[in-house]
């Protein structure tokens, strides 16, 4: 197969390395590469990484080097039927986003895979963990790559700028390399909108106020979605406003649905704030409520607000960890009968076997506390709940203890 480079062609297109020397990045899997490269054969491959980082463009080329027939196809356009007639006469088959595959799909490269009929090069911007089948992944060598660095994205944009014989200033091919992501494709992208301004509006300013605006790529079914997410509570759990507020930001701006955002924020207010701060919930929850009420782009002053708040309140994860020791105990042992004298006794009948009998009424009582057991008789003396040295739970849990003398 012969890669036809015309001027009609899109800019990532037409500077496409022809060898592996040409090739920019992933210098964390060079020696992989390269070994595999001299390799008497080539193994299959599964390519993952954001969009942009160099997939396709590394498949073809180790299947340019083998020296083998090979055919280059895309998931979402080739479907198993037209995929089984192009596949005789090839002996790797390069694959762009396997995970439009579906499970099912997937099945039927494991035999072709298995006898080595054929050496697969696929690539896919999801978490394989989740997208490929664990059958086929265990056949396949994966590759993890990385966003591209700045530096490396401004000799992406220099190699670039010099196919559009474009003369382009060090800083504005800095700028432009920033707002690109990680992402070469869409460095060049703007590279090739940028090559049609007028020569005095080439200076970062001039390309700051003069680019289309710029988005941060949100897949929303890849890493990115998850990995910001998860950066968002860690920074909330760790205390950390600037970082909190940094990927909410980077959420919002991705175009993330911000009821997403506000879920994940009244998850951690449980979670990680819980009884350190009783109010830090209400505030999650008004903080949705608010979303929906006013919307975007206002809403995104509410979550700010309630994003620094969760990231400054005292943290407490003892309700947490006791609803998940309760939670663990009953799956383990199942749940116990609930003691006679909790139930209550409906019926004459019910009455005959002793429900209710010997319940005391805490309000009957001085501080309307009764000392009697609440929990089944197998789980006497348990405790799930024990509270922590924070916020507003030592002053919560002081009350119980002049009546209970443990550790809780």
């Amino acid at each position: 197969m012969k890669l036809e480079i015309t001027e009609n062609q899109p800019l990532a297109d037409r500077i496409r390395p022809k060898s592996l020397d040409d090739f920019i990045g992933q210098g964390h899997i060079r020696s992989r590469i390269d070994a595999m490269q001299k390799s008497v054969r080539l193994p299959s491959l599964l390519l993952f990484g954001p969009p942009g980082c160099g997939k396709s463009t590394l498949a073809l080329l180790l299947a340019k080097d083998s020296g083998k027939e090979y055919i280059r196809l895309s998931a979402p356009e080739a479907g198993l039927t037209a995929l089984r007639k192009k596949l005789p006469g090839n002996k790797i088959l390069v694959l762009d986003e396997l995970h439009r595959f579906s499970k099912a799909q997937q099945d039927f490269f494991l035999p072709i895979l298995e006898s080595g009929e054929i050496t697969m090069i696929a690539s896919t911007t999801e978490n394989p963990s989740y997208s490929v089948t664990r059958q086929l992944l265990s056949r396949l060598h994966v590759l993890r790559l990385r966003p591209l660095s700045r530096d490396e994205l401004v000799k992406v944009a220099a190699r670039g700028a010099e196919e559009l014989g474009l003369e382009i200033a060090d800083e504005s091919k800095l700028f432009l390399a920033a707002m690109a992501g990680g992402d070469a494709r869409t460095l060049l992208n703007l590279l090739e909108y940028t090559a049609e301004l007028p020569k005095d509006k080439l200076d970062v300013e001039s390309l700051r106020e003069t680019l289309p605006d710029i988005v941060i790529r949100g897949d929303r079914d890849g890493d990115s979605h998850y990995e910001l997410a998860s950066a968002l509570i860690k920074s909330i759990r760790g205390s950390d406003p600037d970082a909190a507020l940094y990927y909410m930001a980077s959420l919002v701006e991705s175009g993330e649905d911000p009821r997403f955002i506000t879920r994940r924020l009244i998850i951690s207010a449980s979670e990680d704030i819980g009884l350190g701060d009783p109010n830090a919930l209400p505030m999650a929850m008004a903080c949705h409520q608010a979303i929906e009420t006013v919307g975007m782009p206002e809403g995104g002053i509410i979550m700010a607000e309630t994003v620094v708040y969760l990231a400054l309140a005292p943290k407490s994860n003892a309700t947490y960890q006791a609803y998940r020791t309760t939670q663990r105990e009953i799956r383990e042992n199942g749940a116990q009968p609930v003691p006679l004298h909790l139930r209550n006794a409906s019926t004459a009948l019910q009455r005959e076997w002793g429900y209710g009998r010997g319940y005391l009424y805490p309000h009957n009582f001085p501080k309307a506390w009764a000392d009697q057991d609440y929990l089944p008789s197998q789980l006497k003396g348990r405790i799930f709940y024990h509270s922590k040295d924070q916020g507003a739970e030592p002053k919560l849990n002081a009350w119980l203890r002049q009546f209970k003398k443990r550790n809780r």
